[in-house]
């Protein structure tokens, strides 16, 4: 996946991920993007340990998985938070 992919790919799993769990982020779509982009990171490795796939390029099946991801960074940044 080159650099626009990942972008795009962030943006809209960031913003899916704060939607489903909306809270106190904030910070725009920049913010939702770089979320969504470790979650993509996150998502995928999850998702290869598993056995249950990875993120391949900019398809349905990769943004379920940074989606995925997404929510666990947001879990994670709200428990560090408290």
């Amino acid at each position: 996946m080159g650099l626009v992919s990942w972008m795009i790919l962030g943006l809209l799993a960031g913003a899916l991920a704060k939607w489903i769990r909306p809270g106190k982020d904030g910070g725009g779509w920049l913010n939702s993007m770089f979320i969504g982009i470790g979650g993509a990171m996150i998502g995928g490795f999850v998702g290869s340990a598993l056995g249950i796939g990875r993120v391949t390029g900019l398809n349905l099946w990769s943004i379920l998985i940074a989606t995925g991801g997404a929510l666990i960074l947001l879990w994670v940044m709200g428990k560090i938070r408290g």
